[in-house]
């Protein structure tokens, strides 16, 4: 049974691909970043609206499903912690507006796990209220992306609604065993080596922070590593949150292909932007995987998919190069 669903935040379309792949036809998409637009545009033949604020509910097509990863900056530990004081914050309100006027069967929202706590819970609960107040059932989780077969380290919270009363449960973590060096490539380019200035400079960094009992500072892995950090929109400044190990070299940053393959983005995913950009897009973006697996769970509970046609759990790594 085919499905309609719109893509709002679109980012460079993570959220799309398991509902396309499922039989889904996304008929609406918002993504103001004009690098990020690029980049959906490359590879879905499909160049997002722009600033949801000032696009009509009226003038989205008919759809089944919302799906958003709403920006997450208001609400991250990395950043001012702002939630609704940040105008970032506030645009939920227009997911909420959008839901309202079109009352889809279903919603997939995505958000960074420090949205839970933040103002001592505060926010969410905002959140949530506003959303059963539009009639919907709610069901929310944290999931992991390193229990769906991805070598990061990167916790998501996944708020999932109906507009009717379903059986719904999220998927069940098949903890596959990871390993960093599956998403590797073999021969990187030189340039990816950090300098002797730089990494002076993290490791100076890194003992001053530990004198002072913070703990924070660069974080290095090798190709045996289980999972990384997670990954950020930030990695682009300098890459302390995820350095390789090489023998006899300074340690190095990933390569765009590889921050791709930590989402679980396939090769046949087109990078058309500089490092900095896709560095940022990434970082920015979902864990492929994850998502994946919940929209199985959703697409079966509104019966857009039998269960003998939903995806089976993952053995092994989700993706493999």
């Amino acid at each position: 049974m085919s499905f309609k669903f719109i893509d709002l935040f679109a980012g460079v379309g993570g959220i799309r691909i398991p509902f396309e792949e499922l039989g889904g036809q996304c008929v609406f998409t918002s993504e103001w970043d004009k690098y990020s637009q690029l980049t959906y545009e490359t590879n879905f033949s499909h160049k997002p609206d722009g600033d949801i604020t000032k696009i009509l509910a009226e003038n989205i097509p008919e759809f089944d499903i919302l799906l958003g990863g709403f920006p997450c900056q208001a609400f991250s530990h990395a950043g001012k912690k702002l939630g609704f004081d940040d105008i970032r914050g506030t645009l939920f309100f227009d997911v909420a507006r959008i839901i309202d006027f079109h009352k889809p069967k279903a919603f997939l929202l995505e958000n960074v796990k420090g949205l839970v706590g933040h103002d001592k819970g505060r926010t969410f609960n905002i959140i949530k209220k506003t959303l059963i107040d539009l009639g919907y059932n709610i069901h929310y989780k944290v999931l992991n992306a390193k229990h769906f077969g991805l070598p990061q380290n990167r916790e998501r919270i996944y708020i999932i609604g109906f507009l009717e009363d379903l059986d719904f449960e999220f998927p069940s973590a098949p903890n596959t065993p990871t390993r960093f060096g599956n998403i590797l490539e073999e021969v990187v380019p030189a340039n990816y080596t950090i300098s002797d200035k730089l990494w002076a400079s993290h490791q100076e960094r890194k003992k001053r922070n530990m004198l002072k009992g913070w703990g924070f500072g660069y974080s290095i892995f090798d190709e045996n590593s289980a999972y990384t950090s997670t990954i950020s929109a930030r990695y682009y400044k300098d890459g302390s949150e995820i350095l390789i190990s090489q023998l006899g070299k300074n340690p190095r940053k990933l390569t765009p292909r590889e921050a791709a393959r930590l989402q679980g983005f396939p090769d046949t995913f087109i990078i058309p932007v500089s490092d900095t950009q896709a560095y940022k897009q990434f970082g920015n973006s979902v864990s492929v995987p994850v998502i994946r697996a919940i929209a199985n769970e959703i697409l079966f509970s509104l019966k857009f998919l039998k269960n003998e046609l939903r995806k089976p759990k993952p053995k092994q790594l989700s993706i493999a190069y």
